[in-house]
């Protein structure tokens, strides 16, 4: 959907065109004590024929030795072995081996980044089949992870210090590091948005030091698969209520008051930070009435992608439909994604859908008892059973009230709003503040905390409007704010760390500072209500106006909620296929 050429000045040209160059930019002389791979102590698994080691320590002093460690499968025919007395394998690479059409010297890095709700990604202990990789001649390398409770940039910071020891030990390897790939779905896919849009970056320079991560090699990426990232955090208040704040219900005034403001502040950021679309035109949201700010070219830029997806749906599904049998989210082993999480599934409370706050049980129930009369909503419409023709589903989307068109002259929809999109079909379901809760107790609360269990506020213009109408939380919100970390950073530096377009868009201090990932491919369900369109839309754009960036591959699919969202297929096929594409 997304592809560009953009064309700058020669001498930013020239500037971008070093920052491109990740690993010949930042390699050195590498700095560490650590052991590279030790080629005498491979373990093999017979039935699926690949060799592996599990354990490796990828940092010098780890914060947490039972999270950070990393795993590595390798294609059989990559190695010649030798088994050693003690069961494990000496191996050579052997150079001439081939796997669908890869080389040992060709093979790209997969590398999951399985942290939902911004979670810890536990290493691992044993096995693990990952043959729907290492048969695509990808070499898998797991990376465990601290999580949201340790703070940010923990998560981020230890995935790069992995990355930063497979490019240390590369002569070991059967792959080649110019070709790492991180995937992830949700907090995951925001942690993997992360890594691909801050390569290099000096601000994790610090945090990386701490944990004796090996120095003078990369730490960026090739490629970032991102599925329903809930990322951007420095908007996504904003964006939440802008989007899908008409569809709450029964609002104090004081709470009303606070949407608005919210909603309005997310027009002030979009005309602001320099928006563009796939032709380079600014994009803008104008005042309206009715609505608020639900005018402009970002307005439309926006009704047209909800509007092309549904179009795409219509053109691409065969009735009889039934949406019941779309709804499965397929994860990273094909298996279905809640099956895999199935702690997910506790976090969605009686009234309200989708909220996803964390991945323990004592979460699961904290988030039920958070959703409060701020998280209703007014009921969307109910798309159960099974729909014998278009015009029948239609129908079904209007059930109370019609927003969506059909012309059955040329086949194709449009819908009368973005306001009546979000009240049919992506209500909220999250408290006011849907990602810096108002009492401190959503997830992303935890993630700006200093991981002492204490959840810390981040939103700034949150804070200011809470100042503004002397609401009792402001005092909260002021004094996290001005807190600082272990190296003495504000929750400011660390929000911009963790937000990708502090890195990819002009405006921004970032802008240039970082090693881009060339490749990316973003997904999601439309239908989701963990965060606005905008998120992933904003994400879209800014990338395929990133000098350097090669492709963006990017597609919102309806009706489908927050899972890994695919058109057709399973993710993991269409992810293993996607690299084959980009190797070419």
């Amino acid at each position: 959907m997304y592809k560009k050429v953009f064309i700058l000045p020669f001498l930013a040209l020239c500037f971008c065109t070093l920052c491109a160059c990740s690993e010949q930019q930042v390699t050195q002389t590498p700095e560490t004590s650590l052991n590279k791979l030790d080629m005498s102590q491979w373990n093999y698994n017979a039935d699926d024929d690949v060799y592996y080691q599990i354990g490796i320590p990828y940092c010098e002093t780890p914060a947490d030795s039972s999270y950070e460690t990393l795993s590595i499968f390798v294609p059989g025919a990559f190695f010649s072995a030798t088994q050693n007395e003690d069961g494990t394998y000496s191996a050579t690479i052997n150079e001439n081996s081939s796997v669908n059409g890869f080389s040992p010297a060709t093979a790209p890095i997969v590398m999951p980044v399985d942290t939902p709700g911004y979670s810890a990604q536990a290493a691992l202990s044993s096995y693990k089949d990952v043959t729907d990789y290492t048969d695509a001649g990808y070499v898998y390398a797991h990376a465990g992870c601290r999580g949201k409770d340790q703070g940010a940039p923990a998560g981020v910071t230890d995935m790069k210090a992995a990355i930063r020891y497979l490019r240390y030990t590369k002569d070991e390897l059967p792959a080649t590091t110019d070709k790492i790939y991180v995937f992830g779905m949700s907090g995951g896919g925001a942690q993997s948005s992360i890594i691909g849009a801050s390569g290099d970056s000096d601000l994790y320079t610090p945090y990386l030091d701490q944990i004796g991560a090996v120095k003078g090699v990369s730490d960026a990426v090739y490629g970032a698969m991102c599925w329903c990232p809930i990322t951007n955090l420095d908007s996504a208040d904003e964006a939440y209520e802008w989007m899908m704040g008409p569809s709450r219900s029964d609002l104090s005034s004081e709470d009303q008051a606070i949407s608005d403001a919210l909603a309005s502040a997310f027009a002030t950021y979009i005309n602001n930070v320099g928006i563009e679309d796939e032709n380079g035109n600014k994009l803008t949201l104008d005042e309206s009435d009715p609505g608020i700010y639900q005018a402009g070219s970002y307005y439309d830029y926006l009704k047209g992608v909800i509007e092309n997806s549904l179009n795409n749906f219509l053109q691409n599904t065969t009735f009889p439909y039934s949406p019941s049998s779309s709804v499965k989210g397929v994860g990273p082993s094909g298996d279905d994604f809640f099956g895999q999480h199935p702690e997910l599934m506790e976090n969605v409370p009686e009234k309200g859908k989708g909220v996803h706050e964390g991945n323990t049980m004592k979460d699961a129930q904290e988030a039920r008892d958070n959703v409060s009369r701020t998280a209703t909503s007014s009921a969307g419409v109910s798309l159960t059973g099974t729909y014998n023709t278009v015009e029948d589903y239609i129908n079904a989307l209007n059930a109370k009230g019609e927003w969506v068109t059909y012309d059955e002259n040329t086949h194709t929809a449009s819908i009368s709003s973005i306001n009546d999109f979000a009240k049919a079909v992506k209500n909220v379901a999250k408290e006011l503040g849907a990602f810096d809760q108002l009492d401190g107790g959503q997830a992303e609360n935890t993630l700006f905390g200093y991981g002492d269990d204490q959840g810390a506020h981040f939103d700034s213009t949150l804070k200011d409007i809470l100042q503004e109408q002397g609401n009792e939380n402001a005092e909260a919100f002021e004094a996290d704010l001005q807190k600082t970390d272990s190296v003495g950073n504000t929750v400011e530096t660390r929000l911009n760390m963790y937000t990708p377009l502090y890195y990819l868009l002009p405006s921004q201090p970032g802008y240039q500072t970082s090693t881009v990932a060339k490749v990316w491919r973003i997904r999601t369900g439309l239908f989701q209500t963990d965060t606005a369109l905008s998120t992933e839309v904003n994400l879209a754009l800014a990338l395929e106006n990133y000098p350097g960036v090669d492709s963006v591959d990017f597609q919102t699919i309806w009706g489908l909620p927050h899972v890994e969202a695919e058109a057709s297929g399973t993710s993991t096929e269409n992810f293993v296929a996607w690299v084959k594409e980009e190797d070419k």
